[in-house]
Protein backbone atom coordinates (compact mmCIF):
# COMPACT_ATOMS: atom_id res chain seq x y z
CA UNK A 1 0.00 0.00 0.00
CA UNK A 2 1.37 3.52 -0.67
CA UNK A 3 2.54 5.28 2.19
CA UNK A 4 0.81 9.09 2.60
CA UNK A 5 3.04 9.77 4.92
CA UNK A 6 5.67 10.29 2.07
CA UNK A 7 3.79 12.45 -0.41
CA UNK A 8 3.81 14.99 2.02
CA UNK A 9 6.81 16.90 0.33
CA UNK A 10 7.86 16.02 -3.50
CA UNK A 11 6.18 13.73 -5.68
CA UNK A 12 2.58 12.43 -4.80
CA UNK A 13 2.04 8.79 -4.22
CA UNK A 14 0.45 6.50 -7.43
CA UNK A 15 -2.17 4.57 -6.98
CA UNK A 16 -4.55 2.40 -9.68
CA UNK A 17 -7.63 3.32 -7.70
CA UNK A 18 -8.27 5.71 -5.11
CA UNK A 19 -12.29 5.19 -3.10
CA UNK A 20 -13.21 8.48 -1.06
CA UNK A 21 -15.10 6.91 2.13
CA UNK A 22 -14.99 3.57 3.76
CA UNK A 23 -18.72 3.41 4.84
CA UNK A 24 -20.84 0.29 3.16
CA UNK A 25 -20.61 1.29 -0.24
CA UNK A 26 -16.45 2.64 -0.14
CA UNK A 27 -16.09 -0.94 1.69
CA UNK A 28 -18.21 -2.96 -0.91
CA UNK A 29 -16.39 -0.64 -3.77
CA UNK A 30 -12.80 -2.33 -2.73
CA UNK A 31 -14.02 -5.97 -1.80
CA UNK A 32 -14.71 -5.68 -5.79
CA UNK A 33 -11.65 -4.13 -6.39
CA UNK A 34 -9.81 -6.82 -4.91
CA UNK A 35 -11.55 -9.36 -6.44
CA UNK A 36 -10.61 -7.85 -9.81
CA UNK A 37 -6.88 -7.55 -8.95
CA UNK A 38 -7.06 -3.58 -9.15
CA UNK A 39 -5.06 -1.90 -6.60
CA UNK A 40 -6.45 0.56 -4.83
CA UNK A 41 -6.52 2.70 -1.60
CA UNK A 42 -9.73 3.46 0.80
CA UNK A 43 -9.43 7.09 2.18
CA UNK A 44 -11.85 7.50 5.63
CA UNK A 45 -11.63 10.95 7.34
CA UNK A 46 -12.73 9.37 10.00
CA UNK A 47 -10.22 8.04 12.86
CA UNK A 48 -12.27 4.86 13.36
CA UNK A 49 -14.43 2.80 11.11
CA UNK A 50 -17.86 2.53 11.23
CA UNK A 51 -19.22 5.30 8.95
CA UNK A 52 -21.60 7.64 9.66
CA UNK A 53 -23.55 5.09 11.93
CA UNK A 54 -21.22 6.52 14.71
CA UNK A 55 -23.30 9.68 14.00
CA UNK A 56 -26.25 8.22 15.78
CA UNK A 57 -27.85 8.56 19.20
CA UNK A 58 -27.32 5.82 21.86
CA UNK A 59 -30.49 4.08 21.87
CA UNK A 60 -30.50 3.79 17.60
CA UNK A 61 -31.49 0.49 16.33
CA UNK A 62 -30.83 -0.08 12.70
CA UNK A 63 -33.81 0.44 10.50
CA UNK A 64 -34.03 -2.37 8.23
CA UNK A 65 -34.17 -6.17 9.26
CA UNK A 66 -30.92 -8.51 9.40
CA UNK A 67 -32.13 -9.61 6.56
CA UNK A 68 -31.25 -6.67 4.03
CA UNK A 69 -27.59 -6.95 4.86
CA UNK A 70 -26.43 -8.26 1.54
CA UNK A 71 -23.11 -6.73 1.06
CA UNK A 72 -20.19 -8.86 -1.14
CA UNK A 73 -19.68 -11.47 1.10
CA UNK A 74 -22.15 -9.86 4.51
CA UNK A 75 -25.04 -11.65 4.51
CA UNK A 76 -27.28 -12.52 7.52
CA UNK A 77 -28.12 -16.46 8.04
CA UNK A 78 -28.34 -16.74 11.47
CA UNK A 79 -31.91 -17.39 13.14
CA UNK A 80 -33.59 -14.08 13.53
CA UNK A 81 -33.64 -12.47 9.74
CA UNK A 82 -36.49 -9.65 11.02
CA UNK A 83 -34.26 -8.43 13.94
CA UNK A 84 -33.02 -5.19 14.00
CA UNK A 85 -29.41 -4.28 15.34
CA UNK A 86 -28.36 -1.42 17.84
CA UNK A 87 -25.80 0.83 16.91
CA UNK A 88 -22.51 -0.16 18.51
CA UNK A 89 -23.21 -3.56 16.66
CA UNK A 90 -23.28 -2.02 13.43
CA UNK A 91 -20.46 -0.23 14.08
CA UNK A 92 -18.49 -3.67 15.31
CA UNK A 93 -19.85 -5.19 12.34
CA UNK A 94 -18.33 -2.89 9.35
CA UNK A 95 -14.98 -3.15 11.32
CA UNK A 96 -15.27 -6.83 11.61
CA UNK A 97 -16.05 -6.67 8.12
CA UNK A 98 -13.43 -4.77 6.80
CA UNK A 99 -10.51 -6.64 8.49
CA UNK A 100 -12.40 -9.65 7.54
CA UNK A 101 -11.73 -8.32 3.52
CA UNK A 102 -8.38 -6.86 4.04
CA UNK A 103 -9.70 -3.61 2.99
CA UNK A 104 -6.89 -1.03 2.42
CA UNK A 105 -8.18 1.52 4.48
CA UNK A 106 -6.17 4.60 5.47
CA UNK A 107 -8.00 6.28 8.12
CA UNK A 108 -7.99 9.92 9.46
CA UNK A 109 -7.48 10.91 6.02
CA UNK A 110 -9.94 13.32 4.51
CA UNK A 111 -9.99 14.39 0.89
CA UNK A 112 -9.50 17.83 0.41
CA UNK A 113 -9.01 18.35 -3.50
CA UNK A 114 -9.76 16.19 -6.31
CA UNK A 115 -9.13 17.63 -9.81
CA UNK A 116 -8.36 15.93 -13.30
CA UNK A 117 -5.02 16.21 -15.00
CA UNK A 118 -3.07 14.81 -17.52
CA UNK A 119 -5.78 12.22 -18.23
CA UNK A 120 -5.42 10.60 -13.99
CA UNK A 121 -6.54 12.51 -10.86
CA UNK A 122 -5.02 14.81 -8.61
CA UNK A 123 -5.97 13.96 -5.11
CA UNK A 124 -4.58 16.12 -2.19
CA UNK A 125 -5.93 15.03 1.58
CA UNK A 126 -4.85 15.84 4.94
CA UNK A 127 -2.59 13.61 5.14
CA UNK A 128 -0.35 13.47 1.71
CA UNK A 129 -1.01 13.65 -1.91
CA UNK A 130 -2.24 11.23 -4.44
CA UNK A 131 -2.20 10.69 -8.40
CA UNK A 132 -4.73 8.19 -9.15
CA UNK A 133 -6.25 7.18 -12.46
CA UNK A 134 -9.71 6.37 -11.06
CA UNK A 135 -11.55 7.97 -8.30
CA UNK A 136 -14.67 6.41 -6.68
CA UNK A 137 -16.83 8.82 -4.73
CA UNK A 138 -18.61 6.50 -1.90
CA UNK A 139 -18.42 9.20 0.86
CA UNK A 140 -22.44 8.69 1.00
CA UNK A 141 -25.51 11.40 1.38
CA UNK A 142 -25.35 12.02 4.84
CA UNK A 143 -22.29 14.94 4.81
CA UNK A 144 -23.65 17.47 5.23
CA UNK A 145 -25.90 18.76 7.96
CA UNK A 146 -28.85 21.02 6.96
CA UNK A 147 -30.03 23.36 9.31
CA UNK A 148 -32.61 26.23 8.28
CA UNK A 149 -31.07 29.62 7.88
CA UNK A 150 -33.96 30.98 10.61
CA UNK A 151 -32.12 28.94 13.20
CA UNK A 152 -29.66 32.39 13.70
CA UNK A 153 -33.17 33.69 14.57
CA UNK A 154 -33.60 31.74 17.51
CA UNK A 155 -32.49 33.47 20.85
CA UNK A 156 -28.56 32.61 21.63
CA UNK A 157 -29.71 30.69 25.04
CA UNK A 158 -31.64 28.22 23.63
CA UNK A 159 -29.37 25.15 22.76
CA UNK A 160 -29.38 23.89 18.91
CA UNK A 161 -27.93 20.71 17.87
CA UNK A 162 -28.44 19.32 14.61
CA UNK A 163 -29.63 15.16 14.62
CA UNK A 164 -26.43 13.76 14.02
CA UNK A 165 -25.06 15.38 17.39
CA UNK A 166 -28.12 14.11 19.49
CA UNK A 167 -27.09 11.14 21.74
CA UNK A 168 -29.57 11.21 24.66
CA UNK A 169 -31.97 13.25 26.89
CA UNK A 170 -29.37 13.46 29.39
CA UNK A 171 -27.26 15.89 27.22
CA UNK A 172 -29.58 18.65 27.19
CA UNK A 173 -30.16 21.32 29.07
CA UNK A 174 -33.66 20.97 31.52
CA UNK A 175 -36.43 22.10 30.37
CA UNK A 176 -38.61 21.21 27.02
CA UNK A 177 -37.13 19.89 24.05
CA UNK A 178 -38.57 20.98 20.08
CA UNK A 179 -37.81 18.72 17.50
CA UNK A 180 -37.61 19.60 13.98
CA UNK A 181 -38.80 17.14 11.26
CA UNK A 182 -40.37 13.72 10.92
CA UNK A 183 -38.14 11.85 9.09
CA UNK A 184 -36.78 8.56 10.42
CA UNK A 185 -34.68 10.49 12.65
CA UNK A 186 -37.11 12.90 14.18
CA UNK A 187 -39.79 10.23 15.25
CA UNK A 188 -37.33 8.14 16.58
CA UNK A 189 -35.71 10.78 18.60
CA UNK A 190 -38.56 11.79 19.77
CA UNK A 191 -39.57 8.56 20.86
CA UNK A 192 -36.14 8.59 22.64
CA UNK A 193 -36.97 11.82 24.57
CA UNK A 194 -40.52 10.97 25.50
CA UNK A 195 -39.28 7.56 27.67
CA UNK A 196 -36.30 9.96 29.27
CA UNK A 197 -39.28 11.99 30.32
CA UNK A 198 -38.54 15.11 28.60
CA UNK A 199 -41.96 17.16 27.38
CA UNK A 200 -41.45 17.02 23.35
CA UNK A 201 -42.63 19.62 20.81
CA UNK A 202 -42.94 17.73 17.08
CA UNK A 203 -42.60 20.45 13.95
CA UNK A 204 -44.56 17.54 11.34
CA UNK A 205 -42.50 17.70 7.50
CA UNK A 206 -44.20 15.67 4.59
CA UNK A 207 -42.43 12.54 5.32
CA UNK A 208 -44.84 9.36 5.26
CA UNK A 209 -45.78 6.97 7.86
CA UNK A 210 -45.95 3.22 6.88
CA UNK A 211 -46.96 0.48 8.27
CA UNK A 212 -43.42 -1.98 9.49
CA UNK A 213 -45.26 -4.88 8.68
CA UNK A 214 -47.47 -5.12 5.30
CA UNK A 215 -49.18 -8.30 4.24
CA UNK A 216 -47.45 -10.39 6.02
CA UNK A 217 -44.21 -8.95 5.65
CA UNK A 218 -41.49 -6.56 6.84
CA UNK A 219 -42.45 -3.36 4.29
CA UNK A 220 -38.61 -3.64 3.50
CA UNK A 221 -39.01 -6.86 2.76
CA UNK A 222 -41.31 -5.63 -0.31
CA UNK A 223 -39.31 -2.87 -0.84
CA UNK A 224 -36.07 -4.76 -1.50
CA UNK A 225 -38.23 -7.24 -3.89
CA UNK A 226 -39.58 -5.16 -6.19
CA UNK A 227 -36.39 -2.86 -6.32
CA UNK A 228 -34.74 -5.86 -7.24
CA UNK A 229 -37.13 -7.72 -9.11
CA UNK A 230 -39.51 -5.24 -10.04
CA UNK A 231 -38.95 -4.68 -13.27
CA UNK A 232 -39.19 -8.18 -14.42
CA UNK A 233 -43.12 -7.74 -14.18
CA UNK A 234 -43.06 -4.45 -15.50
CA UNK A 235 -42.97 -2.31 -12.68
CA UNK A 236 -40.29 0.01 -13.03
CA UNK A 237 -40.93 2.80 -10.50
CA UNK A 238 -37.96 2.19 -8.18
CA UNK A 239 -35.65 2.73 -11.59
CA UNK A 240 -34.04 5.73 -11.46
CA UNK A 241 -34.81 6.41 -15.10
CA UNK A 242 -38.59 6.95 -13.85
CA UNK A 243 -38.17 9.60 -11.35
CA UNK A 244 -41.03 12.20 -12.08
CA UNK A 245 -38.10 14.85 -11.45
CA UNK A 246 -34.12 14.46 -10.38
CA UNK A 247 -36.09 16.47 -7.02
CA UNK A 248 -37.25 12.67 -6.34
CA UNK A 249 -33.90 11.17 -5.77
CA UNK A 250 -33.99 12.76 -2.16
CA UNK A 251 -37.19 11.70 -1.01
CA UNK A 252 -38.36 11.07 2.85
CA UNK A 253 -37.84 7.03 3.47
CA UNK A 254 -41.10 5.84 5.43
CA UNK A 255 -41.60 6.55 9.22
CA UNK A 256 -40.69 3.50 11.21
CA UNK A 257 -38.25 2.44 13.78
CA UNK A 258 -36.32 -0.99 14.21
CA UNK A 259 -36.15 -0.19 18.21
CA UNK A 260 -38.60 -2.43 20.45
CA UNK A 261 -38.42 -5.16 18.02
CA UNK A 262 -39.36 -2.69 14.89
CA UNK A 263 -42.28 -0.44 14.87
CA UNK A 264 -44.26 1.81 12.68
CA UNK A 265 -44.19 5.01 14.26
CA UNK A 266 -47.21 7.73 14.06
CA UNK A 267 -48.11 11.44 15.05
CA UNK A 268 -51.40 11.22 15.99
CA UNK A 269 -49.93 8.34 18.41
CA UNK A 270 -46.92 10.74 19.77
CA UNK A 271 -49.16 13.62 19.97
CA UNK A 272 -51.67 11.31 22.08
CA UNK A 273 -49.01 10.42 24.72
CA UNK A 274 -48.49 14.26 24.95
CA UNK A 275 -46.27 15.45 22.01
CA UNK A 276 -46.98 18.98 21.53
CA UNK A 277 -47.58 18.90 17.14
CA UNK A 278 -46.97 21.91 15.57
CA UNK A 279 -47.00 22.40 11.45
CA UNK A 280 -43.65 22.90 9.10
CA UNK A 281 -41.24 25.30 10.50
CA UNK A 282 -41.01 29.06 8.60
CA UNK A 283 -39.22 31.16 10.99
CA UNK A 284 -38.65 32.86 13.85
CA UNK A 285 -38.52 36.38 15.42
CA UNK A 286 -37.98 37.24 19.53
CA UNK A 287 -37.97 33.70 20.81
CA UNK A 288 -41.88 32.97 18.84
CA UNK A 289 -41.23 30.49 16.17
CA UNK A 290 -44.13 30.31 13.54
CA UNK A 291 -45.15 27.17 11.46
CA UNK A 292 -47.45 26.51 8.83
CA UNK A 293 -51.66 26.51 10.20
CA UNK A 294 -52.36 23.14 8.18
CA UNK A 295 -51.53 20.69 10.68
CA UNK A 296 -54.39 18.70 9.79
CA UNK A 297 -54.24 18.42 6.28
CA UNK A 298 -50.38 17.91 6.86
CA UNK A 299 -51.27 14.91 9.21
CA UNK A 300 -53.38 13.38 6.63
CA UNK A 301 -51.25 14.08 3.67
CA UNK A 302 -48.64 12.08 5.71
CA UNK A 303 -50.67 9.17 5.95
CA UNK A 304 -51.60 8.55 2.59
CA UNK A 305 -47.82 8.73 1.48
CA UNK A 306 -48.02 4.95 1.97
CA UNK A 307 -51.46 4.29 0.47
CA UNK A 308 -50.77 6.57 -3.02
CA UNK A 309 -47.22 5.08 -3.78
CA UNK A 310 -45.44 2.09 -1.81
CA UNK A 311 -48.76 -0.13 -1.15
CA UNK A 312 -49.80 0.05 -4.72
CA UNK A 313 -46.55 -1.02 -5.98
CA UNK A 314 -46.52 -3.73 -3.27
CA UNK A 315 -50.21 -4.96 -3.89
CA UNK A 316 -49.00 -4.85 -7.94
CA UNK A 317 -45.88 -6.97 -6.98
CA UNK A 318 -47.47 -9.24 -5.08
CA UNK A 319 -49.97 -9.99 -8.14
CA UNK A 320 -48.38 -10.24 -10.89
CA UNK A 321 -45.73 -12.17 -8.81
CA UNK A 322 -48.15 -14.50 -8.10
CA UNK A 323 -47.25 -14.66 -4.33
CA UNK A 324 -49.32 -15.91 -1.66
CA UNK A 325 -49.57 -12.96 0.77
CA UNK A 326 -52.37 -12.37 3.46
CA UNK A 327 -54.65 -9.65 2.17
CA UNK A 328 -54.12 -6.46 3.49
CA UNK A 329 -54.91 -5.21 7.03
CA UNK A 330 -58.10 -3.09 6.96
CA UNK A 331 -57.51 0.85 7.15
CA UNK A 332 -58.30 2.15 10.85
CA UNK A 333 -58.93 5.93 9.90
CA UNK A 334 -57.56 8.09 12.92
CA UNK A 335 -59.43 11.06 13.88
CA UNK A 336 -57.06 12.75 16.40
CA UNK A 337 -56.22 16.47 16.26
CA UNK A 338 -54.65 18.32 18.37
CA UNK A 339 -56.90 20.79 20.59
CA UNK A 340 -54.51 23.84 19.13
CA UNK A 341 -53.41 24.37 15.87
CA UNK A 342 -49.87 24.41 16.67
CA UNK A 343 -48.80 27.60 14.63
CA UNK A 344 -47.01 29.31 16.85
CA UNK A 345 -44.67 28.68 19.64
CA UNK A 346 -43.43 30.78 22.16
CA UNK A 347 -39.79 29.31 23.57
CA UNK A 348 -40.08 31.42 26.64
CA UNK A 349 -43.40 30.78 28.02
CA UNK A 350 -43.14 26.80 26.74
CA UNK A 351 -39.60 26.32 28.62
CA UNK A 352 -38.18 25.24 25.78
CA UNK A 353 -34.40 25.18 25.62
CA UNK A 354 -33.24 23.06 23.34
CA UNK A 355 -34.00 22.39 19.34
CA UNK A 356 -33.07 19.17 17.70
CA UNK A 357 -33.06 19.66 14.03
CA UNK A 358 -34.15 17.23 12.46
CA UNK A 359 -33.88 18.38 8.85
CA UNK A 360 -31.46 16.11 7.24
CA UNK A 361 -28.45 16.36 5.03
CA UNK A 362 -27.48 17.79 1.64
CA UNK A 363 -24.40 15.60 -0.83
CA UNK A 364 -21.19 17.33 -0.28
CA UNK A 365 -18.58 17.42 -2.71
CA UNK A 366 -16.82 20.31 -1.89
CA UNK A 367 -13.63 18.78 -2.52
CA UNK A 368 -14.20 17.82 -6.01
CA UNK A 369 -12.69 20.37 -8.55
CA UNK A 370 -14.26 18.93 -11.20
CA UNK A 371 -17.23 20.38 -13.33
CA UNK A 372 -19.45 16.72 -13.11
CA UNK A 373 -22.12 18.08 -10.67
CA UNK A 374 -25.83 18.91 -11.51
CA UNK A 375 -27.71 21.69 -10.17
CA UNK A 376 -28.65 19.41 -6.88
CA UNK A 377 -24.81 18.91 -6.32
CA UNK A 378 -25.17 14.81 -7.54
CA UNK A 379 -22.70 14.02 -9.85
CA UNK A 380 -24.14 13.72 -13.29
CA UNK A 381 -23.21 10.01 -14.09
CA UNK A 382 -24.81 6.29 -15.63
CA UNK A 383 -25.16 3.86 -13.22
CA UNK A 384 -22.21 5.27 -11.05
CA UNK A 385 -20.16 6.37 -14.24
CA UNK A 386 -19.68 10.06 -14.74
CA UNK A 387 -19.02 12.05 -17.96
CA UNK A 388 -15.53 12.01 -16.41
CA UNK A 389 -13.61 9.03 -17.72
CA UNK A 390 -12.25 7.43 -14.54
CA UNK A 391 -14.45 9.27 -12.02
CA UNK A 392 -16.63 6.88 -10.39
CA UNK A 393 -19.94 7.95 -7.76
CA UNK A 394 -21.07 4.55 -5.30
CA UNK A 395 -23.81 4.72 -2.23
CA UNK A 396 -25.63 7.69 -3.37
CA UNK A 397 -29.67 7.53 -2.84
CA UNK A 398 -31.40 6.30 -6.55
CA UNK A 399 -27.52 5.68 -8.28
CA UNK A 400 -29.77 3.17 -10.00
CA UNK A 401 -32.55 2.12 -7.86
CA UNK A 402 -34.87 3.93 -5.07
CA UNK A 403 -32.82 1.15 -2.57
CA UNK A 404 -29.05 2.25 -4.11
CA UNK A 405 -27.74 3.74 -0.96
CA UNK A 406 -28.64 0.99 1.43
CA UNK A 407 -27.06 -2.43 2.82
CA UNK A 408 -29.51 -4.37 0.45
CA UNK A 409 -28.58 -2.89 -3.03
CA UNK A 410 -25.29 -0.87 -2.45
CA UNK A 411 -23.02 -3.86 -3.14
CA UNK A 412 -24.44 -4.53 -6.66
CA UNK A 413 -23.45 -0.88 -7.86
CA UNK A 414 -20.17 -1.33 -6.42
CA UNK A 415 -19.95 -4.43 -8.08
CA UNK A 416 -20.87 -3.05 -11.66
CA UNK A 417 -18.70 0.14 -11.03
CA UNK A 418 -15.77 -2.23 -9.90
CA UNK A 419 -15.98 -4.43 -13.33
CA UNK A 420 -15.69 -1.23 -15.03
CA UNK A 421 -12.90 0.27 -13.59
CA UNK A 422 -10.73 -3.29 -14.02
CA UNK A 423 -12.33 -3.38 -17.86
CA UNK A 424 -11.07 -0.01 -18.01
CA UNK A 425 -7.66 -1.24 -16.80
CA UNK A 426 -7.79 -3.93 -19.35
Amino acid sequence: MPSPDASREGAPQRVDTLVVGAGQAGLATSYWLTRHGVEHVVLERREALGGAWQDRWDSFYLNTPNFLFRLPDLTYDGPEPEAFLPRDAVIDLFRDYAQRIAAPVQLGMEATRIAAADGQFSVETSAGRFAATNVVLANGAFQRPRIPPASLNIPGHVHQLHSQDYRNPQQLPAGAVLVVGTGQSGGQITEDLLAGGRTVHLSVSSCPEAPRRYRGQDVLHWILQINLHGPEYGLNGFRVENLPSPAGRFMCNPLVSGNDGGHSVHLRELGRRGVRLHGRFEGADDGVLAFSDDLPERLAMVEAGFGQRLKAMTDAYIEKAGIDAPAADPVTVDQWLPGESGARLDLGAENITSIIWSTGYGLDFSFLDIPVLDEWNYPRHTAGVTEVPGLYAVGLPWLTRQASATLGLVGDDAKYVAEHIAGRAG
